[in-house]
């Protein structure tokens, strides 16, 4: 692969990568006195509230949502957050067609088991797992939330925020973080599961 396509690919790598590094600073950036407040309310507002940046194009800004009950997210965003640590830990397994883990997965596998160390059970395939759990619109894709793709929804993401998403592209490449509109196919829908 050369000319245009391929730098506009390697330009979307550096910078999902550079996102992934930015994240990783400002988790570990301890706050002083001083502003030790401001951060924790940023900090809770951040992890109960999270915009509709999810899918949107990672180069667009994204308005703020209205926060959701806090009854209703806490429980979401605790489950969610849990699905996504335990699909980062798995960046950089081999993709496998039909697998679901723990060496290796495929796309719907790894969004099964994600969610399944957090509590929710889904169905086995991207397709069924399209039609388990609440369908939100894109704008409103939250941390957590499936991302589909394709016109059969034959392929499935995990938002992270940000407009980034963990997923096992294909058979031959590994789990990985990465823009949701580095995807070649359009998104078909968004799901919540729970």
């Amino acid at each position: 692969m050369s000319g245009p396509r391929a730098a506009k690919a390697a330009v979307q790598k550096k910078l999902a990568h550079a996102r992934v590094l930015l994240s990783q600073r400002a988790t570990r950036t301890t706050a002083t006195p001083s502003t030790a407040s401001t951060a924790t309310a940023t900090a809770t507002a951040t992890a109960s509230t999270v915009t509709t940046a999810a899918v949107a194009p990672a180069a667009t800004p994204a308005p703020a949502a209205a926060p959701p009950s806090a009854a209703a997210s806490g429980t979401y965003a605790t489950k969610a957050r849990k699905a996504i640590a335990f699909a980062r830990a798995q960046v950089g397994k081999p993709c496998v067609w039909g697998a679901a883990g723990p060496g290796s997965y495929d796309c719907a596998g790894l969004t099964q088991a994600a969610w399944k160390s957090a509590g929710v059970t889904l169905p086995r395939t991207a397709r069924e797992q399209a039609g388990a759990g609440t369908p939100v619109a894109p704008a409103d894709a939250r941390l957590g939330d499936l991302v589909f793709f394709g016109d059969d929804a034959g392929h499935v993401g995990l938002c992270t925020g940000d407009g980034m998403m963990i997923h096992a592209p294909r058979p031959g490449a590994y789990v990985r973080e990465e823009p949701v509109s580095g995807i070649e196919a359009a998104v078909h829908s968004v799901v919540r599961p729970g």
